[in-house]
């Protein structure tokens, strides 16, 4: 995945969940928060952040000429280069997967919730659901870093899906490099951890990649160890 128009920033103060400030040489600017996350621990008060300008924002009826991509967040074995837009990981899954010599289908509905991804695997259709991790803690990438209903409901319906025939998956995204595993966040939202627990141990296969970061890029790269 490839943006376009990326320019550095500092980061400032974020008034809500789809606003932040930034300053761009010396002129504070008004950005579009691409995650409703709570992400306080990528975005303290002069963070080195990554902007993407719209240089056709009037045109398009945008309320910002810029949205926030990525941070750069200090950590004691280094930098890590992390990617905070949240319709990117869906966007790099669905690469992945064609890369592989699939034809996948967005949105795709089954019982009650539409999954990111419809494809066919040796002519068994497959269901796969796409998660974005930003929450780094001494080298464990966790999620969900807010409490997700959504995605306990995700988790259940991969289950029937399983029980169905459907080759079911969640993926894991891991918008960085540099972390040893993945865990659920179960202090965050205990509901999550059991609900992932309880879909791998019923035909849901839990895959977890790291990417390749830059200002601009997006790639899923390698595994990650996931442990439940």
């Amino acid at each position: 995945m490839q943006y376009d128009h990326i320019i550095p920033a500092v980061f400032h103060s974020r008034p809500n969940r789809f606003i932040a400030w930034a300053d761009v040489d010396g002129k504070r600017v008004k950005c579009h928060v691409k995650n409703t996350g709570r992400c306080k621990e990528l975005l303290p008060p002069g963070a080195n952040i990554y902007l993407q300008y719209h240089p056709e924002a009037e045109r398009l009826g945008r309320k910002t000429e810029y949205s926030v991509i990525g941070v750069r967040k200090p950590t004691p074995r280094g930098d890590l280069m992390i990617n905070m837009d949240s319709q990117a990981p869906n966007q790099v899954a669905y690469e992945w997967l064609c890369a592989q010599g699939y034809a996948p289908r967005r949105e795709v509905t089954f019982g009650n919730s539409r999954f990111d991804l419809y494809f066919e695997e040796n002519g068994v259709p497959a269901f796969l659901e796409v998660k974005g991790v930003t929450l780094e803690e001494d080298g464990v990438a966790r999620f969900p870093d807010a409490p997700t209903q959504r995605g306990v409901k995700h988790l259940e319906e991969l289950e029937h899906a399983a029980a169905e025939g459907y080759r079911a998956y969640v993926l894991f995204v891991i918008a960085m490099k540099g972390v040893r595993r993945f865990e659920p966040n179960r202090t965050t939202h205990p509901a999550f951890a059991d609900a992932l627990a309880h879909a791998a141990e019923n035909g849901v296969k839990v895959l977890a990649y790291d990417c390749i970061v830059t200002e601009d890029s997006l790639r899923i790269d390698e595994p990650v160890p996931v442990a439940l």
